[in-house]
């Protein structure tokens, strides 16, 4: 037998072992993280405290993102959103779109 195919094989079957792994540890994680809301939810409740969303950036905030904008440069645009606000992929891509 090939070692170089048995040695291709046995790197996409780690790869793969290491990906599930990776997956089950990010479940978990959000798991924790929304529980972790629900709590404190409940507390902030309990207190009568009233927590206020964070409000969007507008686009008059973001210049760099502007700017991509105005240039035609979405995925530009959405990288800058990201690096300014830390927002994720998908959240970001909803902003920009938005504010296209």
């Amino acid at each position: 037998m090939d070692y170089t195919l048995l040695a291709v094989v046995v790197l996409v079957a780690a790869v793969a072992l290491g990906a599930s792994a990776s997956d089950r540890r990010i479940n978990r994680v959000e798991r924790r993280l929304s529980l972790m809301e629900q709590k404190l939810d409940a507390i902030a409740g309990h207190l009568g405290v009233t927590v206020a969303e964070p409000a969007q950036p507008q686009l008059a905030d973001l210049p760099e993102v502007r700017r991509y904008l105005q240039e035609g440069k979405k995925i530009q645009a959405i990288k800058a959103y990201r690096e300014s606000t830390g927002a994720g992929l998908k959240d970001a891509k909803d902003a920009v779109e938005r504010l296209a």
